[in-house]
């Protein structure tokens, strides 16, 4: 495009950025595209040119009056270029997919419950829709950003209001196991995954040999993505020397269980604590 080849719109771009840091002060601040201005962005460049400079300008002065304002650093910044080196100095954002693997790097996926904007001819993602991608975004070390659609006078209309009612209850059972987590050893049990490509979000037909996992101190929550009919979960992912202490159901208490050359047997209860994605917490 013209203008990532012109020096005097970069200057502009970057005054009108720190003018919306000091008067809004944003704990995120979005680019929509990579780092400005990145080659990504069509930028030509020079020997004497540095096409990241504005961008980054921008970025630290987000981080340095976040600094001012709080003694530490608590802006966060999203861009979608992929290489590490751009990457780093904010977050990784895909959008409206996901990354297939565990990552080191904390990443981010933003998604909407039905279009970017409002549109009554839009359906909208199932609460169970949205907690299973999220519990599958977590186990790979991942947050999302959820877009909740309002009208042009700034109301949400019942369905959006019926979305976040219900992932309220299901986090009054589950936010344990995912606030303040990180990855196990292993993202993912069983054969049923996402498929992994641009704007793609269609929902898996998940089966009851379908885990995904997280953990927290001496804890692995081991999400149960199907409950099974016959309320006994198998899971493979423990080793022999991975001696399993206690397994408790979230929202209902403690569950039988046994262990054998590290596989883990589960009794469920009849009536599981949440019509969506259920959670073990199991103590090594």
């Amino acid at each position: 495009p013209w203008y990532t080849q012109n020096e005097d719109f970069h200057r502009y771009w970057l005054d009108s950025m720190k003018e919306m840091i000091d008067k809004f002060e944003p704990d995120l601040l979005y680019s929509d595209g990579a780092l400005p201005f990145h080659l990504y962005w069509g930028a030509e460049k020079t020997d004497d040119s540095n096409p990241y400079a504005e961008g980054l300008e921008a970025v630290s002065y987000l981080y340095n009056k976040s600094i001012e304002k709080y003694g530490e650093n608590r802006a966060v910044y999203n861009q979608k270029e992929r290489a590490k080196e751009v990457y780093s100095v904010g977050i990784l954002d895909i959008e409206k997919s996901q990354l297939s693997e565990i990552s080191s790097d904390v990443w981010q996926t933003d998604t909407c419950i039905g279009n970017w904007f409002y549109d009554v001819r839009q359906d909208y993602k199932t609460p169970g829709h949205i907690i299973e991608m999220l519990v599958d975004i977590i186990s790979k070390n991942g947050v999302m950003l959820l877009n909740i659609l309002q009208r042009p006078d700034g109301s949400i209309d019942k369905e959006a209001v019926y979305i976040l009612e219900e992932l309220e209850k299901w986090f009054k059972i589950c936010a344990e196991a995912v606030y303040e987590t990180e990855p196990w050893r292993v993202a993912a049990e069983g054969d049923s995954a996402v498929i992994i490509n641009k704007f793609e979000e269609d929902r898996v037909a998940w089966r009851d040999s379908d885990f995904r996992f997280v953990k927290k101190d001496n804890f692995v929550y081991a999400y149960v993505m199907a409950a099974p009919e016959s309320r006994v979960s198998v899971i493979k992912s423990f080793t022999e020397n991975e001696k399993i202490k206690s397994v408790t159901l979230l929202g209902h208490g403690k569950v039988e269980f046994s262990q054998a050359f590290g596989v883990l047997t589960v009794k469920l209860p009849a009536e599981m604590p949440t019509s969506y994605t259920n959670c073990l917490k199991i103590e090594l």
